[in-house]
Formats: C-alpha cells, sequence, structure tokens
C-alpha cells in the first residue's frame, strides 16, 4: 500500500512516500481502508525529533493520529464492528500511523460514524475533539452557567472546545485574531478577544475554567482570570503548581487518552448539528502534500483543521 513516511528525523523534506507492508491486524484490532486524516502538531513534533525520548520509535515512522474510513477486515476478537462499518478513531500512538491507505485499529478506540457525517469532517476530529472533551469535561467538570476562556478559538483543539462548552451551557469567551472573528463567532462564542487589541486578563474575571492551548506567559496570566476553584487545564506544559496554589485553583497537563466511548459521544454531537469541523485546509496523501500540509501547521495559524484526502 501507499504511505508517507520518514526514515529519519528532520525537516518537512523527510517526508517521503513509499510502497510499505499492508497491515496484518491482531485478533482484537480491525484494518481500517482509510479515507481521510488530519494533521496535528504531535505530527511534525515526532517528526522533527522532539519526542523521541518519550516516543522511542523504530524507522521507517507512518505519522499521522486521527483515521476516518470503512472497515476492510476484522481481526477475530473483535465483536462491536464488521467488515463495510463506516468508522474514525484516535488509533494508539505507533510508528504505523495515517498517512496511508490501510492501517490497524484497537477495536475500543473505534466509534462508528454517523452516515451524515463526511470522512473529511470525522477525521479532523478525533485527536483534536478528545483532547477539548479531556480539558473540559474529565478534568474540568464543565456545568451549565460556567464561564469558560478558550485560547487559540480558531484553532484544531480550540474550535471544537467552543463548541462543547456551548453545548454543555457554558458562557465562552475565546481569543483569536480578528480575521477569524466572524466564524469563530458563528461557533456560538459569548465574547471574542482579538488579541491583537485587547488583553484577555484586564477585561475578564471571576472565569471559571481556562483552557490553555498555547503556555508560556499567556499561561501565567491566565490563573488572575480564574475565580477561587476554577481550573486550568493545559495541552502545552505543565502550569507551575505554586502560581496554582496561590491563586486557590486547579491546574494541570492533560495529555491525550484515547477513547472509542467518548468519541462516540462526539459521533452524536455531530449527528445532531452541534459538533462542526471547520476544516480550513485540505491536501492529498502525496509527498507534496504532506510536504505542505505540515509547512501550514508548523505556523500555528491554520485556520481550523488541515485534513488529508485519501480516497
Amino acid at each position: 500500500m501507499k504511505a508517507i513516511v520518514i526514515e529519519q528525523y528532520g525537516d518537512r523534506n523527510q517526508l517521503k512516500e513509499k510502497d510499505v507492508d499492508y497491515p496484518v491486524p491482531n485478533e482484537k484490532q480491525v484494518v481500517v481502508e482509510l479515507h481521510a486524516t488530519s494533521i496535528n502538531p504531535i505530527d511534525w513534533k515526532l517528526r522533527e525529533g522532539y519526542l523521541k525520548e518519550m516516543l522511542d520509535f523504530e524507522f521507517p515512522i507512518i505519522l499521522g493520529w486521527d483515521a476516518a474510513g470503512i472497515v476492510a477486515e476484522v481481526g477475530s476478537a473483535v465483536e462491536n464492528f464488521k467488515v463495510g462499518d463506516r468508522v474514525f478513531a484516535r488509533p494508539d500512538t505507533t510508528r504505523f500511523g495515517t498517512y496511508a491507505e490501510y492501517t490497524a485499529v484497537d477495536e475500543h478506540l473505534l466509534a462508528h460514524l454517523p452516515e451524515n457525517v463526511s470522512f473529511e469532517e470525522a477525521a479532523a476530529v478525533p485527536l483534536a475533539g478528545l483532547t477539548a472533551w479531556q480539558c473540559l469535561v474529565d478534568f474540568s467538570d464543565i456545568q451549565e452557567g460556567d464561564h469558560v476562556l478558550i485560547h487559540a478559538g480558531s484553532g484544531g483543539v480550540g474550535h471544537y472546545a467552543i463548541q462543547i462548552a456551548k453545548q454543555k451551557g457554558a458562557y465562552v469567551a475565546a481569543t483569536a485574531s480578528g480575521k477569524n472573528q466572524e466564524w469563530v463567532e458563528k461557533l456560538g462564542v459569548d465574547r471574542f478577544i482579538n488579541y491583537k487589541e485587547e488583553e484577555f486578563s484586564e477585561v475578564l474575571s471571576d472565569y471559571d475554567i481556562v483552557l490553555d492551548t498555547l503556555g508560556g506567559e499567556i499561561q501565567e496570566k491566565s490563573f488572575s482570570v480564574l475565580k477561587e476553584g476554577g481550573r486550568l487545564p493545559s495541552i502545552v506544559q505543565p502550569p507551575d503548581e505554586d502560581l496554582a496554589a496561590k491563586h486557590g485553583v486547579k491546574a494541570g497537563f492533560v495529555w491525550l487518552e484515547p477513547s472509542g466511548e467518548k468519541l462516540s459521544k462526539l459521533a452524536s454531537m455531530m449527528e445532531e448539528g452541534d459538533l462542526v469541523s471547520v476544516i480550513g485546509h485540505r491536501f492529498d496523501l502525496s509527498q507534496e502534500g504532506l510536504q505542505e500540509a505540515h509547512s501550514v501547521s508548523e505556523t500555528h495559524h491554520a485556520k481550523g483543521k488541515i485534513v488529508i484526502n485519501i480516497k
């Protein structure tokens, strides 16, 4: 099968098109014929070698950890999926990723894909959508009426977080640049902050939750807008424990734990129209397509999600 692989760490020119072996599933896996995947920052961070201590893979590595497609083969112990099912998943982080025509996925990480949701839209969701869910629901225990600030509301995780928070009945503020204001507000934002014109820490206070997608100085300033007992999940770096104690808030670093069960909840939201994927960039499964897609992701200014169409 065709795949885009890296054979050593380095810049995006390391992404090469190769013929590789078709995946062989174990008894609890299915093989998915991929119709689409999407790009996340973990892809190019791993490509550069930034994650090699944590994820010590042998080469060649197929990057990519978002899958949407059709079940092509099932392992002998698979119970809930059959050949021909439409599915999507955030597969385990292995060296056999989703920049390929087929991939093997553990059954417990798969979710059925509603008929009214396209493969392209579904492929954008798993990693970023589950990250947003874990930060707001699992870590922060979001409640109706909570005031929630989402940094970088026009990004992959940010734009799903806005929609999840709204669906839970929260009041949502989001930061982004002015060029993204119109579409970000359409997601239901109650208070839009153009970060180039307004300093969020000067105009917001008494918030229940701040979702930190940026780290550094932004994370530090975020403590001051939280009320006592507030929550600060970060997806970029562990928050300062002393600052958290000083402000009386729960703060922590959230590392994604994939889950087919939680993905099914996002699938229901998509089916009902409560969760849409904003896809700002599309590329094909080719050496050039993936190199360009990484280039866009590395700017940190992609609109919504970057999707790779495979079929």
